[in-house]
């Protein structure tokens, strides 16, 4: 079952790739289970993409909702629809389909959007820390400082960002010459299994470059959040009353729920051990940061913010039930 275009024996050190397409097989080692992942998968989608959609028609919709930190976060709730539409649709066509090819194009895109938002994602998070710190630590200064402008412009360099990152990876991935087996052990076009299908003197140098830029990237994110709440922590602490300090923590508590949701998973992807790993290891990795991760985020944003809760009962139940309201 080989879709690898084979070159003849003169073209083997010939600096060109060999392989016109791939074949996805994350899911083969569960045979019996591809149709119970298809249900699942699929509601778990339609329920991220309805909780998404969601919280920007609210975001929208709702005048006093119209301030810096629900722009971030409408910001990342269209960055995450993006993310998932990049990957999940083509796992649940796989899920149902024999033929689990993918062109080179199309893995090249795969890799690039799916590298691109999520980065976004890991920018807005840490811009949305930013503005958490901010408004507890400089009051007074936060109109100035989260002016409209400078709001837009925090966005906009996120998405610069993500686009620059998805750039990086998924050119220095495609400019390498792939050879042998076309057959990537993943569900999805990873940076991991397709390096082991590459060859040449310069992939370990590779491989070290764009595992150690992902990583600093990820960490400098992390850090910078961490920084904030440092700071955050510090300043609720000095406030008198206990009203005051859950106030302003009930502020941060969803934010924070993310993160550490975002980045345990996101860790698990990136600082793994290097050892070897099953097949079944890495596709239940994979399926917890493409799926599950954008699944429990607006659950989460819904559920332990108050004012956006209060927001979303108050435009959607008044429309559905507004005898009750």
């Amino acid at each position: 079952m080989s879709h690898l275009t084979s070159g003849t024996a003169s073209m083997q050190g010939a600096n060109l790739s060999a392989v016109t397409e791939f074949i996805l097989i994350g899911f083969s080692t569960f045979p019996h289970l591809q149709l119970m992942f298809f249900l699942l998968f699929l509601l778990m989608y339609l329920f991220t993409l309805l909780g998404n959609l969601l919280i920007m028609a609210t975001i929208w919709s709702e005048r006093s909702l119209h301030t810096p930190m629900y722009l971030f976060l409408c910001a990342l709730s269209i960055s995450e629809v993006f993310y998932t539409f990049t990957i999940i649709p083509r796992m649940l066509a796989d899920l149902l389909s024999t033929d689990h090819s993918i062109s080179f194009t199309a893995c090249a895109s795969q890799m690039f959007f799916s590298f691109m938002f999520g980065f976004t994602h890991s920018f807005l998070l840490t811009v949305m820390g930013y503005d958490r710190y901010v408004a507890i630590c400089h009051p007074l200064r936060y109109n100035v400082l989260m002016s409209p402008r400078g709001c837009a412009c925090l966005v906009a360099w996120s998405w610069v960002g993500g686009s620059v990152m998805g750039l990086v990876v998924t050119s220095a991935i495609f400019q390498l010459t792939f050879c042998g087996s076309n057959v990537i052990h993943h569900f999805v076009c990873h940076v991991l299994p397709l390096l082991k299908l590459v060859c040449g003197v310069n992939v370990p140098t590779v491989a070290m470059s764009v595992g150690l830029v992902c990583i600093m990237v990820l960490l400098g994110c992390c850090l910078l959040i961490l920084l904030s709440y440092a700071f955050i922590v510090a300043a609720i602490l000095r406030i008198p009353s206990a009203e005051g300090r859950h106030k302003a923590f009930s502020t941060c508590a969803s934010h924070l729920t993310v993160v550490v949701v975002h980045y345990s998973f996101a860790s698990v992807i990136y600082l793994k051990p290097k050892i070897p790993q099953s097949l079944e290891g890495d596709t239940l990795m994979g399926i917890t940061y493409t799926v599950l991760t954008p699944f429990l985020s607006p659950i989460i944003f819904s559920l332990r913010n108050k004012e956006l809760k209060n927001a979303l009962k108050k435009t959607f139940l008044n429309k559905l039930y507004p005898e009750k309201m």
